[in-house]
């Protein structure tokens, strides 16, 4: 688990193909700052992306990205010399300065919009999926790249949705540095897809508490409609 706060900037060192499968093993230096009490096996989110630390020095840490990680993510368009956003998994005495933020990328998004708003950027994306759209909401969470953004707009015909970038964490990750047309991955709170998965099973089940709530709205509305 993680917050969507940023700690440092990586370097890509190295990327190669492992396997008969092509998924890749990926190094990334400069990253001294989430390497004091790294352990293997720990989870390091990479631009949101959560990836199991296989090998590590004092600055430099390698992962594996299997195919399924390759199909969701930005995570196989990186190339050596690329910056991408890191973030340890939170320990027990952490404060939870951004949002609940699994590492698990729902899918990809293109920046179609970048405009400066005093000392502030906007950013516009649209999704690639775009029933992911649904989960997006005016001043919800949003983690986009592994950055705790708060939604400032949404268009759910064109699935796309507006943040807004102060300038302090501007200079603390990379969305400053893409321009138009690059993408990111993105992770919808899941709180959303929680909700949604409960009210189907309800719907399915009648007996459940929720689901004979439902029931009587819906029958309470369809006698409204009836008495008109």
């Amino acid at each position: 688990m993680f917050t969507g706060i940023v700690e440092a900037i990586g370097t890509i060192k190295e990327v190669k193909k492992v396997g008969d499968n092509d998924d890749l093993g990926i190094v990334i230096s400069d990253a001294s700052s989430v390497l004091g009490d790294c352990h293997l096996g720990d989870s390091i989110a990479v631009n949101g992306t959560c990836l199991t630390v296989t090998e590590f020095t004092d600055s430099e840490f390698k992962v594996g990205v299997s195919q399924e990680t390759l199909r969701k993510t930005t995570i196989g368009e990186l190339g050596v010399g690329d910056k991408v956003n890191l973030e340890r998994a939170v320990s027990g005495d952490m404060r939870y300065g951004g949002h609940m933020v699994q590492g698990h990328v729902d899918t990809v998004a293109s920046i179609v919009g970048r405009e400066p708003d005093g000392d502030s950027i906007q950013f516009e994306f649209e999704l690639r999926d775009r029933e992911f759209i649904n989960y997006i909401v005016p001043k919800g969470f949003i983690c986009v790249d592994g950055t705790s953004l708060t939604v400032i707009d949404v268009n759910y015909e064109k699935a796309r949705f507006k943040i807004m970038m102060v300038s302090y964490t501007q200079a603390k990750v990379i969305m400053p540095l893409k321009k138009i047309g690059d993408k990111v991955n993105v992770e919808v709170d899941v709180a959303g897809k929680l909700i949604e998965r409960q009210i189907q099973v309800s719907l399915q089940n009648k007996d459940s508490a929720f689901g004979r709530i439902l029931e009587e709205l819906v029958e309470r509305k369809v006698r409204e409609v009836l008495q008109k």
